[in-house]
């Protein structure tokens, strides 16, 4: 199974528009690594396409009240890394 994932503003095309540049290669590089990590973290998590989704469309309440708390600091720590490139 190949999980998927894009953090607003990491698109496909890369920021130099030109076939070569390795700056966009890198940024997804590292998404599809922090993202990669954070499903093997949180394996029963269906995290979506999208990151801030898990964020945004988290339904509060819907898990035990530490594990919520875990969930939703791990989702916010792996959209921090990706955008700082980490």
């Amino acid at each position: 199974m190949t999980v998927r994932f894009r953090v607003r503003g990491l698109g496909g095309s890369r920021p130099g528009g030109g076939a070569g540049g390795s700056s966009g290669r890198g940024a997804a590089d590292v998404a599809g690594q922090v993202c990669s990590e954070l499903a093997v973290d949180l394996p029963d998590e269906d995290l979506g396409e999208y990151l801030y989704d898990c964020i945004d469309l988290y339904q509060m309440g819907s898990k035990p009240r530490c594990e919520e708390v875990e969930y939703l600091g791990m989702v916010q720590d792996a959209i921090d890394r990706i955008e700082g490139g980490e």
